[in-house]
């Protein structure tokens, strides 16, 4: 039966239609995903169903059922939690600064607390969306081996979400009340990149640190013995109300919906605020007092790489982006300046950062450029801007990593010059690779980039494995490695040097 127009039902049907469409691609009037993607998804479900089935089935009827089982199914709760909360920052500040349809519903007749209640809603639905297809396999399965109560993942899953919308509709709104909504548009997207970058960084915490190799046995022997830390602790509820203990899943289902509750009560009115500030943020500033001033800089390659640079500065979403590649950076970075960090893994490790970030800056100053017609017709050398464009692209990540890598040097000199080779070898031939190869695009695809120019793509992902194999085997050569090293970095230099050159070949001729 379908709903009545207005009525909550119509609106969340309305939400997941409009998710169903921002599936796929938007191109040629496209409202919903391919059949090649629907089959690609149904395909994927099976299979998650099949290694489900196999991990499971090795696990045992005994196994699925053990109370051990709830601590590392915890863990895993709360490091699903944090990638939900990233992605719930994200769908807040799309639903208050980005859809651009808030005003009309609020304009309507309907009530400012229904539209609030299913936008909330429908956040939280699309946040769980993905983690339902990852982890609805195994409930399924368990189910059949006899299991029922694996189906709590399917409560706990929704509890998270609605929790984790909330929490971040509470805070995208208390950053507007303190920040305006200008500045919360940013500061919101940071925080999202952060925040699904926090158990990565925690996740290192051990290796930043001195030790002596006790701490992780101590660690498990507290966990095991201690009775904050033992089977039945308040700390692992989360796996338990996953494996269908009546109680802790009473008390999600419970804990999420008074979350709701509070959140639509206390914050509906100052949503309808936020939602007017949003409204507000693209009025033109009024003109400062004085005479009109041009600060052009003294030469053209100057004023295009700063031009390039204050576009990339005012945009939050590509700031949010590429700064997720970042944060990856943070470990390498601390074990550099412990100074017992000269393994190979190093080496590899900036390289690949180093080339995905110029990657990303590459196609944004590059491919994304929105006046291309205008740089072809303009009094300038061509050369002058490509190679202007290409510097604005190449300049962050090599300044990223120039203190770092000089600090390497003045340590183990021989070791730091290894790994800057491959770094600014990587470097340039990402951004090199994009401007030969990278086709036209607005910056609202960044996201789907990959999938509009497969060619660049594989280009630059075989460029960075060949490269970042050859800072691996440069450092573990300086390590008296053995013997075949030599031969294998040869070949990798070769590959990496015949990739930039089918890039060459293969380079957009301009119109």
């Amino acid at each position: 039966m379908s709903a009545a127009p207005g009525s909550i039902r119509w609106l969340l049907g309305h939400e997941l239609r409009l998710a169903w469409y921002g599936a796929t691609i938007n191109k040629g009037g496209r409202r919903r995903p391919g059949w090649p993607a629907i089959a690609m998804f149904v395909i994927g479900f099976i299979g998650l169903h099949l290694i489900a089935f196999a991990l499971l089935r090795a696990l045992g009827r005994d196994g699925m059922g053990d109370a051990l089982l709830a601590i590392p199914v915890s863990l895993l709760v709360v490091v699903c939690s944090t990638f939900m909360l990233s992605s719930s920052l994200r769908a807040c500040v799309l639903a208050l600064f980005e859809r651009g349809d808030l005003d009309l519903l609020l304009s309507s007749p309907l009530p400012s607390r229904s539209v609030f209640a299913v936008r909330l809603l429908g956040i939280a639905a699309a946040t769980a969306l993905p983690y339902v297809y990852l982890a609805g396999p195994f409930a399924n399965v368990a189910l059949v081996l006899g299991h029922p109560g694996w189906l709590g993942v399917y409560v706990t899953i929704a509890a998270c979400a609605t929790l984790t919308a909330c929490a971040g509709m509470l805070l995208t709104l208390g950053l507007v009340r303190v920040l305006g909504a200008r500045r919360t548009r940013v500061v919101a997207q940071v925080l999202g990149a952060i925040a699904g970058a926090l158990i990565f960084l925690l996740s290192q915490a051990y290796n930043f640190t001195r030790h002596d190799g006790t701490v992780g046995p101590r660690i498990m022997e507290m966990m095991t013995h201690q009775s904050l830390f033992g089977p039945d602790s308040v700390l692992w509820l989360p796996g338990h109300a996953v494996l269908g203990a009546p109680l802790p899943l009473l008390g999600a289902v419970l804990l999420a919906g008074l979350a709701f509750m509070l959140t639509l009560a206390r914050t509906h009115r100052f949503f309808v605020h936020g939602l007017q500030q949003a409204a507000g943020m693209g009025r033109v500033r009024a003109r400062p007092a004085g005479a009109l001033r041009f600060g052009f800089r003294a030469s053209l390659f100057d004023t295009v790489v700063i031009k390039e640079w204050r576009l990339i500065a005012r945009d939050p979403h590509l700031i949010a982006q590429v700064l997720l590649q970042l944060v990856y950076l943070v470990p390498l970075l601390f074990l550099i300046l412990r100074g017992d960090s000269a393994g190979p893994a190093l080496g590899a490790g900036l390289t690949l950062l180093c080339s995905s970030l110029t990657g990303s800056l590459a196609w944004i100053v590059i491919s994304a450029e929105d006046a291309p017609d205008l740089l072809l017709s303009a009094p300038a050398p061509r050369r002058t801007l490509q190679l202007a464009k290409l510097a604005a692209a190449t300049m962050p990540a090599l300044l990223l990593v120039a203190l770092p890598l000089l600090w390497l040097v003045v340590r183990t000199p021989l070791t730091g010059l290894l790994v800057a080779f491959p770094v600014s070898a990587a470097v340039l031939s990402a951004g090199l690779i994009v401007q030969w190869t990278g086709r036209p695009a607005p910056r609202s695809d960044f996201k789907t980039r990959g999938k509009e120019n497969f060619l660049c793509t594989m280009l630059e992902l075989v460029s960075s494995l060949c490269w970042g194999g050859l800072g691996w085997l440069l450092v573990a050569l300086a390590a008296d490695g053995p013997a075949w090293m030599l031969p294998a970095a040869a070949a990798v230099l070769a590959a990496g040097l015949l990739v930039l050159l089918l890039a060459r070949a293969m380079r957009r001729r301009p119109v």
